[in-house]
């Protein structure tokens, strides 16, 4: 078989391969055989366009396939997109253009090349066994990362022709490493290509984009050449001579200060490794920060940063932080998922919201959480809701709950939140996930969870915590807390099977709240009542010691935990200062502090200092 098919992902190079073969035809860097062959390729669209009446399509391919055998093997044909020659042209009684070029292809008159994806090979050609025998399929792989580099240095000199910059070696090499590592759903060469393509325009837009005082210097310049041009037409030889003086005055004036400009902005017309970084980061949602691995110093902070918005579990934090840091500096298994973690604790201990504040500190952005309701996938038959329902079965097309979100959103942090309330199919079809860090969709698509942080939450073995009083409000003690976290692991392992258990990097045992952490927890959300009243009302609020003791009694909860305490502040606090502030007893830029009296809240308004010298205090009921 002389026919051969090029198989591969979409954007290897297959197309290009063939353009290769005839760029080396053309040169003579060809085996004797293939010398003064031409390659011509086979525009199926544009043969069936315009073809309005039945026959008037297969007369002009059986036109162009005469001309083939007319050469006598001089012609090599080349069909971009092979599968669409099955049922190109077809109609009610007529041929499709594969079964016309079927005969030509089994005698050998016709020599041909193919290039498909391996989806649509299975789809189309294979489904034909007397079309699949006359070709003889080439798979075509990926390219290493070091070969794409070598690629997009061939191709530098084109692309900086094209976009008038010039592109740093550093550039290059970060194109083919960052786009094998963080755009996972599109293959290389082209990815890389498509990357230096996308900085150089951005680069060069930035260039030209001037500030309204170089437009006006450039319009001046515009409008002088003209004036000069007219008035050497009509022979004003000294006007000419004049207002070529003032324009190259402001010519010299100009590049002074686009230099400057430039300068002042950092823009330079070479597209480096931060150029590409930030198109990377413009595509993925990744902080650029981390791409160019200057994020050590945020790491080696990272309790502090999630101790800003976390109170208390300094042991659940530290266990996270540390595996963490173990998976950045390159210490775990990158072919597993970032990190895999069990939170256990009682109810509003801050499982959650610690998921949230991990969001947000590996991927500047809260939004890059997944949140999975686990209660909502109790009955065996909602396994297909998370990855996708199978072929034949409603719902195919629009793919899985979880894997679409993560193929759209690779770099997050994925919480499966209750996962002892979901079925144990479940369980079982996420144990690939944690090994391997990938999912097959319904579909058929392999869905990479190795950029993702998956977090479990669970609140199994919790209960008799709280009824042994191990922990809690009134202290710790270090047996009773070991007893306490051996009878936890001991219901996580009658719950969930060993495998699941074993695959899971870390799990972290949430504390029972102590009352010093209420109370932080009143302040943290006090903070943020206070952001929306300067930010509506102009108002600042004070809370004394004693209503901050109020708040966290009225607030906590044995059962619930600190979940309470935003409804306490929202009864307690922001009803009765709204309707306050509605009735005009409080004005913007007043200052309020409230304190308890009784078995309630005051709001007691200190007037400010400029408007009233002689400062009064005014005392308003809750």
């Amino acid at each position: 078989k002389n026919n051969p098919v090029l198989i591969g992902e979409a954007g290897v190079g297959k197309t290009a391969i063939v353009e290769g073969l005839a760029l080396k035809i053309n040169a003579s860097d060809v085996p004797e055989n293939l010398m003064n062959k031409k390659v011509l390729s086979l525009d199926l669209g544009a043969m069936i366009a315009g073809s309005r009446f039945r026959g008037e399509f297969e007369e002009r391919l059986k036109a162009a396939m005469e001309e083939i055998q007319r050469a006598q093997g001089e012609i090599i044909l080349f069909i971009d997109e092979l599968h669409t020659v099955v049922g190109a042209g077809s109609a009610q009684g007529a041929m499709d253009a594969s079964n016309m070029l079927k005969p030509a292809l089994a005698r050998g008159e016709l020599q041909c090349v193919g290039a498909t994806t391996l989806d649509e090979y299975r789809q189309y050609i294979e489904r034909d066994s007397a079309l699949e025998r006359r070709f003889a399929p080439v798979f075509v792989d990926e390219p290493s990362v070091e070969d794409t580099i070598e690629m997009l240095r061939g191709l530098r000199d084109r692309y900086e022709g094209h976009h008038k910059v010039t592109y740093a070696d550093n550039a290059l090499v970060a194109a083919a490493k960052l786009s094998d590592r963080y755009v996972t759903d599109r293959r290389l060469p082209d990815k890389a290509i498509d990357l230096i393509d996308e900085a150089a325009a951005k680069l060069r837009v930035a260039l030209y984009t001037l500030p309204p005082e170089l437009k006006k210097l450039r319009k001046e310049i515009d409008q002088l050449t003209l004036d000069e041009e007219e008035a050497h037409t009509v022979r004003d030889y000294e006007r000419a001579a004049r207002l070529r003086a003032d324009r190259l005055r402001i010519d010299t004036l100009y590049a002074e200060q686009r230099e400057a400009w430039k300068h002042e902005n950092m823009l330079d017309e070479m597209v480096d490794e931060h150029d590409i970084a930030e198109v990377v980061s413009a595509w993925t949602g990744i902080p650029l920060n981390q791409m160019l691995e200057t994020e050590a110093e945020k790491l080696l902070n990272m309790e502090e940063r999630l101790h800003e918005r976390i109170v208390g579990q300094h042991k659940a934090i530290e266990a996270l932080s540390d595996a963490i840091r173990r998976s950045r500096s390159g210490m775990s298994d990158p072919r597993r998922p970032i990190g895999s973690f069990i939170f256990l604790g009682s109810s509003g201990v801050g499982k959650t919201e610690l998921a949230k504040a991990l969001a947000e500190f590996l991927f500047d952005d809260e939004d890059a959480l997944i949140r999975v309701d686990m209660s909502e996938f109790r009955e065996q038959h909602t396994v297909s809701r998370l990855f996708g329902a199978p072929p034949g079965y409603i719902g195919y097309e629009q793919g899985g709950q979880l894997t679409e979100q993560v193929r759209r959103r690779p770099y997050s942090v994925v919480l499966f939140d209750e996962i002892e309330k979901a079925h144990p199919d479940v369980w079982n079809a996420l144990l690939q996930l944690l090994d391997d860090g990938r999912l097959t969709d319904g579909q058929g698509r392999v869905v990479n969870f190795r950029n993702t942080v998956i977090v479990m939450t669970s609140n199994v073995g919790t209960s008799f915590v709280k009824s042994a009083g191990a922990l809690g409000f009134a202290g710790t003690n270090s047996s009773k807390e070991k007893e306490g976290h051996k009878r936890i692991a001991d219901a996580l392992k009658k719950t969930f099977r060993p495998e699941f258990i074993n695959r899971i990097d870390e799990i972290i045992i949430f504390e029972p709240l102590t009352e010093e952490d209420v109370m932080e927890i009143v302040n943290l959300q006090m903070k943020e009542v206070q952001a929306r009243l300067e930010e509506h009302g102009g108002l600042t609020v004070e809370l004394t010691e004693a209503a901050q003791r109020w708040l966290a009694a009225q607030g906590y909860d044995k059962d619930f935990g600190a979940r309470p305490l935003r409804r306490a502040i929202q009864r307690h606090v922001e009803s009765p200062l709204s309707v306050q502030m509605l009735k005009g007893l409080f004005n913007a830029g007043d200052r309020v502090r409230i304190d308890v009296e009784g078995d309630e809240l005051k709001f007691i308004r200190l007037e400010a200092a400029p408007r009233i010298e002689n400062r009064q205090d005014t005392v308003v009921d809750a």
